[in-house]
Parts: structure tokens; sequence; C-alpha cells
């Protein structure tokens, strides 16, 4: 039974005011200001995929011989427009990015998913026009369900309130994004490492088919399997929010039980913000016992469904699934037609895990499929078939996955080893589908090029906003309402653009290396986000009798590991690119990747860049891809190649140069003066720690809003900044 939608306020947080977060120092615009006609508007409803490249699509033409089935979406890809060549960037963060402020990633400095050591000068500034305070002067209201990972928590004054600062009306989610590792132990009743997915599986795969459930009230009840076709009463309990006891009747709870400890997917610490409250809801609190696409698709039917009528609204569902950590969903989410969640299944394994992963994406649909018929926005029918008439409501429908396939779960003829994390196609192509009463001939695709930023402009044309005119910097979006309402519309870009790279951390920080099989990578930000992904994290604490011994102290860089593996006499590593980024034409594509290699012969560390040209096109089912022995500067550097190389090359350099420094301009208005020094001593006297006052200095930042900034902004005071462009 869906629980009823609950907001508690806390006391103490309610009144909660941050004076640095005012954002008018950025944005002179009057928010009260007549809006558009709103009966001219549509409500949206955007929907995102987490970790979903269009390899995994079947409705797109791919997703292999084993495509996860998405009934749901595919209705709507069927009564919609789907865009087959649209790109967003190469990790979450920055693709999340990209859509609600509509900038490339070194505007923004946020260059890969955010973590626990990132400064606030690679987070989403309060200063930033965000969608939701673009389309407020359109009358809109806007709220996320799910997966923030746009700024914060760590290094920020907002710290929870970061969805708030950015103009969110309503936050019902978790502000770091990432899923909590999975709980070994299974809620304390066994040693770590013991029940690989969370939970005691049933007695087919070694565990038990009944138990005590305890809850973290106290209350408890036995379940038993009574059919094949039910889930493990481990996973039954687990998904109820308690934690199973196997083969025990209830009386007085074991003392080793602990609700005080994230699993994966099914415990997770929200955080709620409805206007000025703000309530960070415990462990122990039964909405933060469920799972998580339960959680997501539930709080957005209950804000849906409480709306007025009187003004249009925005609702961001941001799916925290199918991300790892892999962990199987409840039973009631899948369709038993496809073969339910096996409770045998490792959640260590690759070749599980993929398994795993697709029923993540299923349940996904399941819910989302809910959701639209909870809503009113579709039916359903007697066979269980979504019944989706676009014209039926006044609502625009979005659906985008926010960057590739993580490369363990990319499906054929797709590469995963040029996968999430990376510029090639299979890290950057991602499904994008609108439905709404806009599109004129519904059911047909799109093949131009589409950018994640271009989704700026399209909420803002939904709106009738010209978000370049409302927003005092460059945007780089361009139009898509044009490729809805014209079958015919030519293509509005003439070139594509994506990036990924490192984030801003304190003393040139660095996420710290984790190998992956045979390959070594900086991606992810923490040892448990390593280890969820199946690597080895090699950092601090890492020790190794094999390899040479620095006491636990870990490594840095990816280089040091191979430094360590050769003097130790052992194979190297494949290193990965610590920026990836590439450009395209309708035909050709360029790949540079930046990546820092060991030198065996000066045994020093250097950084190599590596420049790739590719042919590549949206062929279905095979489209040509940029895979390594495609490279058209080894396999065919003909005179017409290298001009292409060289016009490419061109473009890229100008992106890249089109924001240039302007040092003491922290809330990024075109000059250094008045404002800057208010804004500077509000955050120094009442915060002092990172935030975008903080600037560089001898090539590094320190973390601190102090004095040494204040003197970069006198030094510079009554500067205009250099002019800032954007590339089409």
């Amino acid at each position: 039974m869906k629980k009823p939608f609950r907001t508690l306020l806390v006391a103490g947080l309610a009144a909660i005011v941050l004076s640095a977060c005012d954002n008018s120092g950025s944005d002179s615009r009057d928010e009260s200001a007549a809006p558009p006609d709103q009966a001219q508007t549509s409500n949206i409803l955007f929907v995102i995929m987490d970790d979903v490249g269009i390899d995994q699509m079947a409705s797109f033409g791919y997703g292999g011989a084993t495509p996860p089935s998405m009934p749901n979406i595919d209705a709507i890809a069927r009564a919609g427009v789907r865009f087959h060549n649209a790109w967003s960037m190469p990790e979450c963060s920055p693709g999340r990015a990209a859509f609600f402020v509509g900038r490339y990633p070194f505007r923004t400095n946020m260059n890969q998913a955010l973590g626990p050591n990132d400064l606030a000068n690679s987070q989403l500034s309060p200063y930033d026009s965000t969608v939701p305070k673009v389309l407020k002067r359109a009358g809109y209201e806007n709220a996320m369900f799910g997966k923030f990972h746009l700024a914060g928590p760590e290094n920020n004054e907002a710290e929870n309130a970061t969805p708030r600062v950015l103009g969110w009306d309503h936050f019902y989610g978790w502000i770091g994004g990432l899923p909590g590792s999975i709980d070994t132990t299974a809620g304390g009743i066994a040693p770590e490492k013991t029940y690989s997915c969370g939970f005691v599986p049933g007695a087919q795969a070694g565990g038990t088919d009944s138990g005590a459930c305890y809850q973290a009230d106290n209350s408890c009840s036995v379940i038993k399997r009574t059919a094949a076709s039910q889930d493990a009463p481990g996973l039954q309990c687990l998904s109820s929010g308690g934690i199973f006891v196997p083969d025990q009747s209830c009386g007085t709870p074991p003392s080793t039980l602990n609700f005080d400890r994230e699993n994966g997917y099914y415990v997770s610490p929200l955080v709620i913000i409805n206007g000025p409250s703000l309530e960070e809801v415990p462990l122990t609190d039964p909405r933060a016992r469920q799972y998580r696409t339960k959680t997501e698709a539930d709080a957005a039917i209950d804000w849906i469904k409480a709306r007025p009528g009187d003004k249009p609204w925005m609702a961001t569902i941001s799916f925290s699934a199918p991300h790892t950590p892999w962990q199987q969903p409840p039973g009631d989410l899948l369709d038993p037609r496809n073969g339910l969640s096996s409770d045998g299944w490792s959640c260590q394994e690759t070749a599980t895990g993929r398994l795993i992963q697709n029923k993540m994406t299923e349940a996904m649909d399941t819910e989302f499929g809910r959701l639209l018929v909870e809503t009113g926005l579709a039916s359903q029918a007697k066979d269980g078939r979504l019944i989706y008439d676009p014209m039926a409501s006044n609502t625009v429908i979005v659906i985008m996955g926010d960057n590739g396939t993580l490369g363990n779960a990319v499906k054929l003829p797709f590469s995963g080893t040029q996968a999430k994390g990376t510029a090639y196609q299979t890290g950057v192509w991602d499904p994008l589908i609108i439905a709404g009463p806009q599109v004129v001939e519904p059911g047909r695709k799109v093949d131009h090029m589409v950018n994640a930023v271009d989704l700026f402009q399209f909420f803002g044309e939904i709106a009738g906003l010209d978000v370049h005119k409302e927003v005092p910097r460059v945007v780089d979006s361009v139009g898509i309402l044009p490729y809805l309402s014209n079958p015919g519309q030519s293509s509005l870009r003439t070139i594509n653009f994506t990036l990924g790279g490192v984030n801003l951390q304190a003393n040139g920080g660095r996420n710290a290396p984790c190998v992956v099989s045979t390959s070594c990578t900086q991606i992810p930000v923490s040892k448990s986000v390593c280890e969820d992904n199946l690597g080895i994290y090699w950092g601090p604490g890492y020790t190794d009798p094999s390899v040479v011994d620095n006491g636990g102290a870990g490594y840095k860089m990816c280089s040091d590991v191979n430094q360590a593996l050769y003097d130790a006499g052992r194979p190297l590593l494949n290193i990965l690119p610590e920026t990836s980024i590439a450009v395209r034409n309708d035909r050709f594509k360029l790949v540079r990747n930046s990546t820092q290699n060991f030198n065996t012969t000066t045994r020093e560390a250097e950084t190599d860049v590596v420049d790739e040209l590719y042919e590549i096109d949206q062929a279905v089912p095979k489209p040509l891809l940029d895979t390594l022995d495609r490279n058209l500067l080894v396999t065919a550097p003909t005179t017409e190649n290298l001009a292409v190389y060289d016009d490419l090359r061109a473009t890229m350099e100008k992106i890249l140069s089109s924001e240039p420094d302007c040092p003491g301009d922290g809330n990024k208005d075109g000059v250094v003066n008045a404002k800057d020094l208010e804004n500077w001593r509000k955050i120094a006297n009442g915060w002092g720690l990172s935030s975008v006052y903080d600037f560089i200095v001898d090539g590094v930042l320190d973390g601190l809003t102090n004095n040494t900034d204040e003197t970069i902004i006198q030094n510079n005071l009554n500067t205009n900044c250099p002019a800032a462009y954007g590339v089409y």
C-alpha cells in the first residue's frame, strides 16, 4: 500500500536564511513581472534516467540481445518524438547541470560527478539562473524528486538546502544523489560480506523461506514464502523497511540489529524541502526505508495531484535507477512474463549485475507508468498496457538519460570500454523522448544534433520565454520546440559538444585511484563508490605486500599506481583519460583525451594529449561508432580527412576559449564591482569556507573565503570582464 505523503517541520530549520545565497548579484530581472499568458503554457514532466544510454533502448532500435523491457516509456516514444542524435555529458552531475542551466561544463567548472571533496566552485552557483528560477517568471511552481547531485551538501554554505537556493519550491530526495553502499550484514544480522545484495536470500539460494521481520519501532511480523513467484522473505522484509532475522519467530529482537545503516536502494537518508521548511529524515524513519524508485514516484504523484490547477508546474522525476550499486528491486515492480529477479543473483559479479540492472530499469519503467496513471496523464488497459493521449492533457513529457551507460552494462554493438566517463559515443549518446500537445505527426524520429543544454531553452520555450534574453550570461542552448511543431525542420545546430574532466578540490586534491579489472580510473568519488562499481580502491588505506609499501597512505594518481606496479614487476594498467572532450558535425567527430601516464623511461608522470577523428552515424541497429580501430588520423590520414580534423579542432578550441577568466567576478555578472565585495563580505563573515568567492591563487584553491580573496576583488575592482560567447 502506498504510504501517504507527509511533510514535517523541524524546529530551527524552518527559518533558514542564507544571505550568501542571494542571487540578485547575477540576475536583476524582476521575477514578479507579468508572466506570459498561462493559458498558453503547458505543465512539464521531466524524467531523468540515471546511466541509461541509447544502447539500452529497444524503442530506438538498439538494446542488444537482452534489452530491458520498458513498455511505458515505449508508449510515450510512440506518441511523441524520438531524438536519435542527442548528446549529454560523460558523467551525471555535468549532464544534469547542462539540463538546468543550459551551459557547458567549462562554464560551471562541474566537469565530473560531484563528490564530498569537490568545492563550491565546481557546484552550481547560487547566482546561477536555473530552470526553476527562470520559469518562476512565467508563474511556474517547480519540484524535484529523487537524485539532486548538483550542489552540496559538502563544501556549500547551503548544505542540504541547495535545491531551495537554486530555485526549487519543493524537493523530496537525496542531495548527494548516489545510493549508499549495500549493507552486506543485512541490518546487523551477519558479519560483513555475508549477503552481497543486502538481504537474506531464499532457501533455493542457500538462505531461508521463513523468519521474523523487525521494524525500527520494534514491531515485528513473521514472513513465510508460500509461492515460488514471491520475493524471498528477506527481500519482502527489506522492501517493507524492516530487518529480517532468518528462521526466527517474533520476540525480543537481536541486539545486533542496526537501523542506522544505509542499504543501497532500500535505506537512504531523505531530505524534504517544502517552501521555507527543511527536514532531514533519519534512517530509522519509514519514509527513508523504501525502495528508492517507489519513493521517487510516490512523492511526485502526491505533489502533482495536489497542484491547484490555476498555475503551471514543472515536476522533475530524477530517478536514481539503474545507477550502481546494483540491487534487486521488489518483485511487484516487475512483469512476471519477463522473469522475476532471482534472489540468488550476486550483486558483486558483473554477469548477474547486468541482469539486475535490466530489472532495475524495468522497475523504473513500471513506476513511471504508475505515475502517469495515478496523476491522470494516462490510463491503463485491462491487459496492463499504458493508454496515453498527448492531446488529453496540457502537459509536456520529456525523458532523457543523464550520460552513457556504465561500461559493465553496455549492450552490443556499443563499446563497454568507451562508455560512461568518456566522450565516445557510448559515453555521451543518450535517448531523448518528448511528447505532448505541441507534437505534430507523433511517432517520428529526429536525426538532427541535440545537446543536453538545449533542454534549458526548450523548457523556456514551453513557458513562453526566450532564455537567451532572460539569462544575463552566455547560454549554450539552441531550440527544440521547432522540431516538434515542424516535421520538416532543418538542423538548428552545426556542431555538438561534450566534455568530461576533473572538479576543483582544495589544494589540488583529486579523487583517489580506483582499479576496475585492468584499468585505473579517478571517476569514483569515494572508496565506497569505487567498490560499488566492482573496483579496488587504491587511495588512503590501501596496502598490498606485492607492491611498494607506502605505509597505507595509498596513491593520489593512477600514474602513481602504475609506478608502484612497475617497480614491483607487475603489468601496468590502462589509465582512463582525466579529460575527454568531443565535438562533431553532421558526419565527423573529433575526440581529445588527456591522460596522466607513468613514463617508464623517465620515471616521471606526464600528460599525454591525443586527438582522434571518426566518421559516425546513427544507423540502426549497427551505427558507425568511434571505436579505436576506426580512427581516421591513423587509418586514413587523407587530405580531405585532415582538413575535417583541422576544422573540428579549430571549433573545439574556439568553444574552450569562449569563457575567458575574470578574477574577482564571483557572481559571474560580467563586472568586478561593489556587489562582489558585498557578496564576499557576507560569505567570509558568515561562513568563511568554500564558495564561489574563493579564487584561484598560484593555480590552486584553498577552500576558504577569506582576505586573500578580498584582495583579488580589490585588485580587479571596476574591471569589465572579457566577453564570453556561444558556439552552435
